[in-house]
């Protein structure tokens, strides 16, 4: 059975809104956009950060989809997560899109947890979500996450959209695996522990 990982960059007081450039997410009046492009280098160097040849399918939520697909495509596949993101089915949680220009993606089929448990069930591999807060949380609170990869920039935003909000019940993690970049960044592997007791992690 797939695994399901949510990869997220966040700023140390956990916003997630506006990673690339400054237009990506004015939403709120957010006037931050772009804040993670100075620590974006960095990160090619951890070790921690791969996991491209475990991932066998990514999904996304709508505007994530949208962002992604009017950039990655014509990155050239002398970049590694261009090469591999292009290549590799994508998946989109929407009911709006009906069209798909970017190759190999399709609409994940029914509701959002229903699609998402079918995927899982099929094929091996990681299944990553990358971003799409808003469906991230909502997998989370359907138990459907099983890890996450945290790229935690050493930064504090202040205001703007934030990756995790309130549960219903706690979730115990996990850590296995972590590492620290030259810029700072930390980069925070985590299981998602199932049962009552969390577990030992990475030393």
């Amino acid at each position: 059975m797939r695994r399901l990982i949510a990869i997220e960059f966040l700023s140390v007081d956990g916003v997630m809104q506006g990673l690339g450039s400054p237009d990506e997410d004015r939403e709120g009046g957010f006037e931050h956009g772009g804040w993670g492009a100075p620590y974006a280098d960095a990160i090619h160097a951890s070790t921690v950060a791969g996991g491209l040849d475990d991932t066998t399918a990514y999904l996304f939520g709508r505007k994530t989809y949208e962002k992604l697909a009017a950039f990655w495509p014509s990155v050239p596949d002398e970049n590694p997560m261009a090469a591999h993101l292009n290549a590799t089915e994508k998946y989109v949680a929407s009911r709006s899109l009906t069209t798909f220009d970017w190759t190999n993606t399709r609409p994940l089929a029914g509701d959002a947890t229903d699609g998402v448990r079918a995927l899982k069930r099929t094929g091996e591999g990681d299944l990553a979500i990358l971003g799409s807060g808003v469906l991230v949380r909502s997998l989370l609170e359907a138990d459907l996450i099983d890890g996450f990869r945290l790229f935690v920039h050493p930064l504090l935003l202040g205001s703007g959209k934030r990756l995790f909000g309130e549960l219903e019940a706690p979730r115990p993690l996990v850590l296995t695996g972590f590492d620290t970049t030259s810029m700072g960044s930390l980069v925070l592997a985590y299981d998602v522990v199932r049962g009552t007791e969390p577990r030992s992690g990475a030393a």
